[in-house]
């Protein structure tokens, strides 16, 4: 029998009628449900030749097929981390069997723990993986409509340097620091989780971010400013690679129990790592740093993302509206 054990679990070992072999793990420790699932296989193998009946494709087929298309995504970590959420709903479905009901179920289970628009975000995932199913490797003859709540886009939730102060003070010194820079910089969280000591220039006052670690492919390079400096300089020499550790090991989450609990102890409602970007844009804005210096530092290919901070600087255009105020003897 094709199946053999590998530490505690499972391992399935065969070969199909039409010739593939198919090595895969039984994720069991029990016997006999893993020389079902061997079984299983094999008789679907015997349909698809003899009886042309379509293969049967389920939703882990589906991520390890996702996963060797996009290896060039910029966000395939984040897309890992989402396919560990999901698995817990959709492991071992098959794809015809996803239907809007289950969505649904997953979108407002998500939106429960975090929000609204979170959910979307993993929901569009899942719905770019089924519509790939369906119409490009064609293992599905439909796609179930995925639903999405209506939310406003163009979020720009920011802190004021109160807030950002009560929230520095109940975050464990690693969360800070790291927040610190963020607010410093407006490097987005992936980069500030994986800054490594070779993208960090203290003499030159700069952290060049490569092209496969940017969200457009194009490398950036963030000024450092004295509060920026200042945590880099701090963190100097606690690890060979890393900026910022956490028990010597590198921190690759920030969304965890003691951020929640920092958030909520500070009296910060709806806000996320991502919006320390914002926070930063806003700042920035406020302080009358151009709308296109902002462009060029946050790495942004499109005007558009700075002109959302345009309502927070009005400073350069007022010179224009005082050419149309009276004169002020007109005044008197």
């Amino acid at each position: 029998m094709a199946i053999k054990l590998r530490g505690k679990t499972w391992w399935i070992d065969v070969y199909t009628a039409d010739g593939e072999r198919i090595r895969q793990s039984a994720e069991t420790s029990d016997a006999r449900a893993a020389e079902e699932l061997h079984d299983k296989l094999k008789a679907e193998s015997w349909r698809k030749r003899h009886l042309g009946e379509r293969p049967i494709y389920r939703w882990e087929n589906a991520v390890v097929q996702w996963l060797k298309e996009k290896t060039h995504k910029a966000s395939l970590e984040k897309d890992k981390e989402i396919f560990v959420w999901v698995d817990r709903y959709l492991r071992g479905k098959v794809l015809s069997d996803i239907d809007r009901t289950l969505l649904f179920q997953i979108l407002e289970a998500k939106a429960a723990e975090t929000s609204q628009a979170t959910a979307n975000r993993y929901m569009a995932l899942v719905r770019a993986v089924l519509r790939r199913a369906s119409e490009v490797w064609e293992w599905t003859e439909r796609m179930p409509k995925a639903p999405m709540y209506s939310v406003k886009s163009g979020r720009t939730r920011w802190l004021t340097r109160e807030q950002a102060e009560r929230l520095l003070a109940e975050l464990p010194e690693h969360q800070a620091e790291m927040m610190r820079l963020g607010l410093a910089t407006g490097l987005r969280q992936r980069n500030v989780c994986r800054l490594e000591w070779q993208h960090v220039q203290l003499e030159s006052r700069i952290v060049i971010i490569p092209p496969h670690m940017s969200k457009t492919r194009n490398a950036i390079t963030a000024p450092l400013n004295a509060d920026a400096l200042a945590v880099l300089q701090r963190w100097q020499g606690r690890h060979e690679k890393f900026v910022f550790t956490y028990e010597d090991k590198p921190v690759w989450q920030v969304n965890t129990k003691s951020w929640r609990s920092a958030l909520k102890r500070a009296g910060i409602e709806d806000f996320r790592w991502h919006d320390l970007r914002h926070t930063w844009a806003s700042w920035h804005a406020q302080a009358g740093t151009p709308l296109n210096v902002v462009q060029e530092m946050a790495g942004w290919k499109s005007k558009e993302m700075a002109q959302r901070y345009s309502h927070l600087s009005a400073a350069h255009l007022l010179v224009h509206a005082e050419r149309i105020a009276k004169p002020q003897k007109e005044v008197a």
